[in-house]
C-alpha cells in the first residue's frame, strides 16, 4: 500500500496542522490548482491563499485546510506545505471572515498611499479565499 500513498505534512509558524498518509492532495499553486499523487515529480513552488484538500489513505473524509499562502515542496513520497497561516476546515468561522472583509474594505476606503492600499487589498484577497474555502467546506456537508 505504501506505493499508493504519500506522506503529507502541513505546518504553519504556530503549529503542525496535519501529518499523515494520503491518496492525493489538491492545493492552490501560484499558476493554478495543483493535484499531487504518490510518486509525483519533485517540485517546489509558492502557493496562494486557498483550500488544501487532502484525501486520507484510510478512506476517511477529505480534510480541508485553509492556507494564507506559503511554500509547497513535493518529493515522490512526501508533500510538505509550509504555510504562512493554516486553519483546519472545522475551525473556520464564516461570520468572522465576513466581518473581517467588511473591516478591510472600510480600511481600503480610508487608505492614503499606494503601499497601504496594496497591503489592505492583499488582506482582502486572503480573506476572500478563506471565505471561499469555508463555503466549499459547508457545501460538502
Amino acid at each position: 500500500m505504501a506505493a499508493h500513498t504519500i506522506h503529507v505534512d502541513v505546518v504553519s509558524a504556530e503549529a503542525s496542522i496535519y501529518s499523515g498518509e494520503a491518496e492525493f492532495v489538491v492545493l492552490p499553486g501560484e499558476a493554478g490548482e495543483l493535484g499531487i499523487y504518490p510518486q509525483h515529480t519533485p517540485l517546489i513552488t509558492r502557493i496562494k491563499p486557498g483550500a488544501v484538500r487532502i484525501k486520507p489513505a484510510d478512506g476517511g473524509e477529505e480534510e480541508l485546510i485553509f492556507v494564507a499562502g506559503g511554500i509547497l515542496e513535493v518529493q515522490p513520497k512526501l508533500i510538505t506545505v509550509l504555510a504562512d497561516t493554516a486553519i483546519r476546515g472545522h475551525d473556520l468561522d464564516e461570520a468572522k471572515a465576513t466581518d473581517a472583509i467588511k473591516r478591510a474594505e472600510e480600511a481600503r476606503a480610508k487608505a492614503q498611499d499606494k503601499q497601504e492600499i496594496a497591503s489592505v487589498e492583499a488582506e482582502i484577497a486572503t480573506l476572500a479565499a478563506q471565505l471561499a474555502a469555508i463555503r466549499k467546506l459547508r457545501g460538502r456537508r
